[in-house]
């Protein structure tokens, strides 16, 4: 991976895993529906970092604050309940656009410190060994993520609902999970999805939207993504539709 362009992301990974632990455990914030005391104390120290490193800077929290060449769309917690009430698994997403193209994304696990990146072109890692997603073609056999409560079952194996889509994506992406889909009502937004839709499609894994919309984007407008190891578990998914 590109230290010159890896580096800020994870300093400011890094830093937000230390200033959460101070507010796990306080709750909301009373500021805005959903957002938590650590959401506001991870945002505070995403927005100066990544500012103060050139980037301009789309945050689920502040929205667009500074200026340059190279756009970062970063949510500072996925998984604020899960942090919250000491769940152990939240994540900092990061993901890097040069005008409209996705050029790299880090994932970084805050409960456990395990760090997936991805560069365009230059394929995708967890903790610096490259990953794959499985093999997995039967759906009978296959292990699945959702994002919301599925309204019915698809012959699965089993399934998950973790509460941070970004780590979930992720673990498509290294073979932990078969598929990964939003289910019916829900959606995501950029933030959610889009470092670990780089990491996801240079790992291997195949993305596309429900209802055929451009996942690249750093509009604030819910998406409908999915996620799977093998084109014919994506073809399954696509047939059935929203889960």
């Amino acid at each position: 991976m590109t230290d010159a362009l890896f580096l800020p992301l994870r300093e400011c990974a890094l830093e937000i895993g230390e200033a959460v632990l101070r507010h796990r455990g306080r709750g909301l914030s009373g500021d805005r529906a959903t957002q938590y005391h650590l959401d506001v104390a991870a945002d505070e120290v995403a927005r100066r970092v990544l500012g103060a490193a050139g980037f301009r800077v789309v945050s689920e929290e502040s929205g667009t604050t500074g200026s340059g060449a190279l756009t970062v769309v970063v949510d500072p917690i996925d998984g604020s309940t899960n942090c919250d009430r000491g769940v152990p698994f939240y994540s900092t997403s990061i993901a890097v656009l040069r005008g409209n193209e996705l050029i790299a994304g880090l994932v970084r696990n805050q409960a456990t410190g395990c760090v997936f990146e991805g560069e365009l072109g230059g394929g995708a890692t967890r903790d610096g060994v490259p990953i794959h997603p499985s093999t997995q073609t039967e759906m009978a056999k296959a292990i699945v993520g959702s994002s919301g409560y599925p309204s019915h079952h698809l012959g699965w194996s089993q399934n998950r609902s973790l509460g941070a889509a970004s780590l979930e994506i992720c673990l498509v992406a290294d073979g932990s999970l078969d598929v990964f889909g939003v289910a019916q009502g829900t959606g995501l937004h950029s933030w959610d999805y889009l470092a670990g839709l780089l990491i996801a499609r240079e790992a291997g894994a195949l993305a596309t939207d429900y209802y055929d919309q451009e996942l690249v984007t750093t509009s604030d407008e819910l998406r409908h993504p999915v996620f799977a190891a093998t084109s014919e578990l994506m073809a399954f998914m696509l047939d059935t539709g929203v889960i």
